[in-house]
C-alpha cells in the first residue's frame, strides 16, 4: 500500500510538474530555436462558423483590419449548417474578397475545415474561430515562422479578455499551458495547438481528418512529415472566458473526449525508436495527464488503508480530505473563491472530474464529432 500511495503521488506530480522539469533540464543542452523573419507567401485564412450571427460581423471586421497583403490572402468562412443570419452577413462582405462556403447540413467543425482546405489556394493555411480576435499584425507574426523549414505548424498564445474588451487574468491553468507549450517548442515540438488560432503548411493539411480534433492531429501530421509544431509568443488569440461553469465543464469533457479519440488512433507515436523524444512528450502531456483521476483515486484509497495503523498516514489523510473538501466547498459556493490556495484545489478536481467523465463516455463507445461552439 505504501508503494501504491507513493507511486500514485509521484505520477500525479510527474504529469504536471515532473514532465516540464525534465524538459527544462533537456533545454540546457538541446535548445531549439525558430528562424523567424518577414515572410509573406500566399495564405488562406479559414474561419469556421455555426449560427454565429451575433459575432460573425465583428470577426469579419477584425479580419479586414489585418495588415497582411490582401492580394496574397484568401479568406474563407466555412459555415457548418448555419440556419440563422450568419451566411447573409458573410455575403455582405463579399466585396472585401471574403468567400462563403455554405454547407447546408451540419457535420462538425473538422468536416467544415476539411472541405475548406480543399478550396484553399495558400501555401500556409490559418485556422481561426469566430470568437477569437486577432491583432492587426497577428497573421504576419504567425506566418513568419514558416520561413524556418523545420516548422510544420504554429500555435498562437491564448489571452482571455473581460466583458469590457480589455485583457484580464487568464487563470493559473491557461498560464501553465502557455508556459508548457513554449517549453516544448524550445526543446522539440508542441504536442497540441490552440484550436482557436493556429497555422500549418498546406502539405501538412493534405491528410486532414473530418472526424478528429484538428489542433491535435495537425501536430501529428507535421511529425509524420519530419516537421515540428511551435508556439509563437507574438501570435495572440483573444477570446472571452466562459462565464457559465457548467458550460465550461462540458467543454472540458468534449475536449478530452475528442483528444482521446485522436490519441488512440495514433498509438504509433508512442514508439520512441521512430519518434524519439516526441514519444515521451506524447505519453506525458496526453495519456499520463488523462490518467491522473485514476492516480488520485488509488492515492486516496491507499492513504485510507494506511491510516488504519499509522498516525502519520492519518495526518496525511486529514490533509488529503481537506484538499477535496476545499474543492467541493469552492464548487458549491455562490461565487468562486478568489484566493489561489482555494481556487487551485477546486480547479484541479473539476478538471480531473471532467477527464473522468470523458473516459466513461469513451469506453462506452461515444465519440464527439459534432462541433458545439461555446457560448462566451
Amino acid at each position: 500500500m505504501e508503494y501504491i500511495f507513493a507511486a500514485s503521488l509521484f505520477l500525479v506530480f510527474h504529469a504536471y510538474f515532473g514532465y516540464p522539469l525534465t524538459l527544462s533540464l533537456l533545454r540546457s543542452f538541446r535548445r531549439k530555436t525558430v528562424t523567424k523573419a518577414p515572410f509573406e507567401p500566399p495564405a488562406t485564412l479559414i474561419i469556421t462558423a455555426c449560427n454565429e450571427e451575433r459575432r460573425i460581423r465583428d470577426k469579419l471586421e477584425n479580419t479586414i483590419a489585418l495588415d497582411y497583403p490582401w492580394e496574397k490572402l484568401q479568406v474563407i468562412v466555412a459555415s457548418d449548417g448555419s440556419t440563422d443570419g450568419t451566411n447573409e452577413i458573410v455575403r455582405s462582405h463579399a466585396s472585401h474578397g471574403i468567400e462563403l462556403l455554405d454547407f447546408p447540413v451540419r457535420r462538425g467543425k473538422e468536416s467544415a475545415q476539411k472541405d475548406a482546405v480543399l478550396h484553399a489556394t495558400g501555401e500556409v493555411i490559418i485556422f481561426s474561430d469566430v470568437a477569437t480576435g486577432l491583432d492587426p499584425h497577428g497573421l504576419r507574426e504567425i506566418v513568419a515562422n514558416f520561413i524556418d523549414p523545420s516548422v510544420g505548424c504554429v500555435s498562437s498564445v491564448d489571452r482571455v479578455i473581460g466583458r469590457d474588451g480589455k485583457p484580464c487574468g487568464e487563470g493559473f491553468y491557461v498560464r501553465y499551458e502557455m508556459w508548457l507549450r513554449d517549453l516544448e517548442s524550445q526543446v522539440n515540438s508542441l504536442v497540441g495547438l490552440s484550436g482557436s488560432f493556429f497555422a500549418a503548411r498546406k502539405e501538412v493539411c493534405r491528410d486532414f481528418s473530418g472526424e478528429m480534433q484538428s489542433d491535435f492531429r495537425t501536430v501529428l501530421n507535421s511529425m509524420k512529415l519530419g516537421l515540428r509544431g511551435v508556439s509563437d509568443q507574438d501570435s495572440i488569440g483573444y477570446y472571452q472566458d466562459i462565464s457559465d461553469s457548467k458550460r465550461e465543464f462540458d467543454r472540458k469533457v468534449r475536449t478530452v473526449l475528442r483528444g482521446l479519440t485522436v490519441f488512440f488512433h495514433n498509438l504509433e507515436f508512442l514508439n520512441p525508436l521512430r519518434y524519439g523524444l516526441y514519444s515521451y512528450q506524447y505519453f506525458c502531456h496526453k495519456l499520463l495527464r488523462w490518467l491522473v483521476p485514476l492516480f488520485m483515486f488509488t492515492a486516496l484509497a491507499a492513504n485510507m488503508a494506511l491510516s488504519l495503523n499509522s498516525i502519520e498516514y492519518s495526518v496525511l489523510l486529514l490533509f488529503h480530505l481537506a484538499f477535496y473538501g476545499i474543492a467541493v466547498g469552492g464548487w458549491l459556493a455562490k461565487s468562486p473563491p478568489s484566493h489561489a490556495l482555494l481556487k487551485i484545489p477546486m480547479y484541479f478536481v473539476t478538471v480531473n472530474t471532467a477527464i473522468l467523465v470523458a473516459w466513461w463516455r469513451f469506453v462506452r463507445g461515444k465519440r464527439m464529432v459534432m462541433w458545439v461552439p461555446s457560448e462566451r
